[in-house]
Formats: C-alpha cells, sequence, structure tokens
C-alpha cells in the first residue's frame, strides 16, 4: 500500500506539474489586469452602468401594460330605490344590480410628458458611466502598483538569496583554510569550531532565504491571478539607476482627482433631481378594454345565453402639481448641498496628500540613488579587506575574529546594496503614479 502511494503521488505531481514561465514586468501587469478579480469587478461595474442608463431610460419611454380579471359574486350589492319607478308609490324596493359574473380585460398606455425628475435622471446617466470609467481605471492602477511591487519584492528575496551563496561559499573557503591550520598545529580547534558555526548559521539562514524567495513568487502569482501551482521565473535586471524619471507634475492627470470631480458632478445631479420634486409632473394615459356580465361564466358563454361583452375606452392626462410637503424636499436639498461641500472638502485633501507623495517619491528616488552609489562603494572596498585579511590571516598576521568580521560586513554591505536597489525601484513606481503615469508599466519595463 505505501508503495502503491508513493507512486500516485509521484505521477500525481507530474500530472500537476508545470513548465516555468518568464514573466517580465509589463507581462504580470497586463496578466493582472485580464485575470484578477478586483480588475474584472471593475470592469462588470461599467457594465452595470450600462444597466442602469437603460433603466432610467425607460422611465421616459411609453409603458404598455394588460391585464384581464374573472370575478364571482355570490351576493349582489343590494340598493334601495323609490316604489314609484315600479308601480309601488309610497314603498323602497331593494334591487340588486350587476350579475353574478364579471370578466375583464384591460390594456394601459402610459408616457411620461413632463417630469423634472426623469429628465435630469437622462443627464446624470452619461456622469455615472463615466464615474464607473475613471473607477475601473483607478483600480487597474492600484492594481500596477501593487504587482510592481510585488514583483521587484521577488528580484530583492532572488538576491538575498545570491548574498547568502557568496557569503557561504567564503566561509567555506575559511574553514578550509583554517581546518588545514589546525591539522598541522598552527591554529587552534576553538578557531576551527567557530568557523563550523559561522558555517552552520549561514546553511540554515541560506534555508530561510530559499522560503522567502517561495513565499515572495507566491505572494506575486496571487497578486496578477496566477495559479499558485504554477512555476514562474524572472529575467536577469540590471538595478543600476540608469536615470532618473521626469520629475513633472500634472494635477489634471490624476485619476483619483479626476474620479473626485466626478462623483462632486454626480452629487450636483442628485441636487437637481430632489430640486425637481417642487416641479409639476404631467403624463397621458389610455385604456382600452373589454368587460362581460353575466349570470354565467362570460368566458364561453353568449349573449343567448345572457351573457353581455362591451368594450370601453379612455384617453387622459393626469397632472401632479406639489403644494406642500412639510419641508421635506428642502430638508433633503440641504443635505444634498452637505454632500457636495464634503466632497469639495475630499477633493482639496487628497490634492494635498499627492503633492505630498510626489515630493517624497523625488526625494526617496534621489536619496535611494546616492545610497547605491555608496553601497556599490562599501561593497568593492569590503571585498578588497576580506582579500587583505585572509592573505594576513594566512601569514598569521590577522585573528579569526577578523576574518569572521570582514566577511559579515561584507555580506551586510551586499545586503544593504539590494535593499538600496528595491527602493529605488519602489521609488520609480511612487513617483509614476504620483505623475499619473503607472500605465506605462504595461508597455515597457524600467
Amino acid at each position: 500500500m505505501k508503495k502503491l502511494m508513493i507512486c500516485f503521488l509521484f505521477t500525481s505531481g507530474l500530472t500537476f506539474a508545470q513548465e516555468p514561465v518568464e514573466l517580465e514586468l509589463s507581462e504580470a501587469v497586463s496578466y493582472a489586469l485580464e485575470h484578477k478579480a478586483d480588475a474584472e469587478k471593475a470592469r462588470l461595474d461599467i457594465d452595470n452602468a450600462d444597466a442602469q442608463i437603460a433603466e432610467v431610460r425607460a422611465n421616459a419611454l411609453p409603458n404598455i401594460s394588460a391585464s384581464a380579471a374573472t370575478t364571482y359574486n355570490p351576493l349582489l350589492q343590494q340598493n334601495i330605490l323609490p316604489g314609484e319607478f315600479f308601480g309601488a308609490p309610497g314603498e323602497d324596493i331593494a334591487v340588486a344590480f350587476g350579475r353574478k359574473w364579471n370578466s375583464n380585460a384591460n390594456v394601459q398606455l402610459s408616457q411620461v410628458l413632463f417630469n423634472q425628475a426623469v429628465f435630469t435622471g437622462l443627464k446624470a446617466a452619461k456622469s455615472t458611466k463615466e464615474f464607473y470609467q475613471l473607477n475601473a481605471q483607478l483600480t487597474n492602477e492600484e492594481i500596477i502598483e501593487t504587482v510592481a511591487t510585488a514583483y521587484y519584492q521577488v528580484y530583492q528575496s532572488q538576491q538575498m538569496l545570491e548574498n547568502i551563496n557568496s557569503n557561504l561559499e567564503l566561509t567555506e573557503q575559511t574553514l578550509k583554510i583554517v581546518e588545514g591550520l589546525y591539522v598541522n598545529g598552527l591554529a587552534k580547534k576553538i578557531d576551527y569550531d567557530r568557523t563550523k558555526v559561522a558555517l552552520n548559521n549561514l546553511i540554515s539562514n541560506k534555508q530561510q532565504a530559499i522560503n522567502a524567495v517561495e513565499l515572495s513568487e507566491n505572494a506575486l502569482k496571487f497578486m496578477i491571478g496566477m495559479s499558485i501551482a504554477q512555476e514562474i521565473t524572472l529575467p536577469e535586471q540590471n538595478f543600476q539607476p540608469a536615470f532618473l524619471p521626469g520629475t513633472d507634475l500634472k494635477m489634471s492627470e490624476r485619476t483619483e482627482l479626476a474620479l473626485l470631480d466626478k462623483q462632486m458632478e454626480l452629487l450636483k445631479w442628485q441636487k437637481k433631481a430632489t430640486l425637481a420634486e417642487y416641479y409639476p409632473s404631467a403624463s397621458l394615459v389610455g385604456n382600452y378594454g373589454w368587460l362581460g356580465q353575466g349570470n354565467e361564466i362570460p368566458l364561453w358563454n353568449g349573449k343567448d345565453q345572457g351573457v353581455f361583452w362591451s368594450d370601453l375606452g379612455s384617453i387622459g392626462v393626469n397632472i401632479s402639481i406639489p403644494i406642500f410637503n412639510g419641508g421635506a424636499t428642502k430638508a433633503r436639498v440641504k443635505q444634498n448641498q452637505i454632500e457636495i461641500e464634503k466632497a469639495q472638502e475630499d477633493f482639496q485633501e487628497t490634492e494635498l496628500a499627492l503633492q505630498l507623495a510626489y515630493k517624497n517619491a523625488i526625494a526617496q528616488l534621489e536619496n535611494s540613488f546616492l545610497t547605491i552609489e555608496t553601497q556599490e562603494e562599501n561593497v568593492t572596498l569590503a571585498q578588497e579587506v576580506l582579500e587583505d585579511t585572509q592573505n594576513n590571516y594566512e601569514l598569521g598576521l590577522a585573528s579569526l575574529n577578523d576574518m569572521l568580521d570582514v566577511e559579515r560586513e561584507l555580506a551586510e554591505a551586499k545586503n544593504n546594496l539590494t535593499n538600496a536597489q528595491l527602493d529605488y525601484k519602489l521609488a520609480e513606481v511612487s513617483l509614476l503614479k504620483s505623475q499619473g503615469k503607472l500605465e506605462t508599466l504595461k508597455e515597457n519595463n524600467l
């Protein structure tokens, strides 16, 4: 049974194994915009806006309805009439009107002639769709920013793993040197043990780094809506900052402000729709129908059996004039105006926040640029110090502590350089976002 289970798991692994896919940043962004649930829901909101527009438009179109009913009256209502009508002066006689069975079929046509609320809704419908389109654009930008951040974090994890591997090779070389010296009686056993401990720690750190790479890759796959089982690879990139993106700021291109502006426009339409309650409304109504009465069911019987059918029709105009509703409309208008003023405050606050984000992105970009130059110099210096210390240690002019310290310093310098490069790439993304140019990441890799 155990062999059978192992065979099954092995063949299952072969079944679900997939060839690794190499992902450029632009490809990852495009994949996310096509497969991510948030992007799809934003597109569905636009489709829903079309349905809402059709619903509003329907209020201005003719409305036709039909109805039919059959009623049985086991007891007919009686009315009291003077006896003179029946040749019995001075007496009151109870007379039942109608028939036990009544059937009717009716068709009604109604058409709005004037309704300010309907006309305002038609004008606001276009703005509603534009609002959802801007919201979808903002959603796409948020997805692009998230994907780009996750994408560069994968590179950071991979670079951290490479740094550990490099440091691991150095420590293994040091261990061989110490071991040789110890065998020849030129080093103490404690030196060998300390070096072995340092090596074991690096092996443990390597496993943690491997896990970090896998976690970052899984996070990226989740961000773009890709199956977690799909293997991915990222192409080699040179993270040297070759340029500073343009530092021009055009607030008119920011989707966040355009969305808030469209929201204020919708709130103004809502206020106009509320004001429309002060206007009278008029509609045209037309009816045509058939009425059947008799003591038998007036569906199959004719006049010869006491069932009578007659048609009827009417055409009219309904006019409604609002006079007084206790100030309810005035209160709603005030509420609408307050919402508009709140939206204006949000607009100003968001504009200030975007200006702050822009300034911070430029400062972070410039600082990261300088930090990268400094850390590159530190890596070069740390490498030179390590080579000198190794030679001195072999000649007995440096201690093991010196050797291990310079190895740690080199590893730290490499990690600092990796972090600075990531900070630079993230600052690039932040700057593009503050400029409203995140869409360029769909076409080009920075």
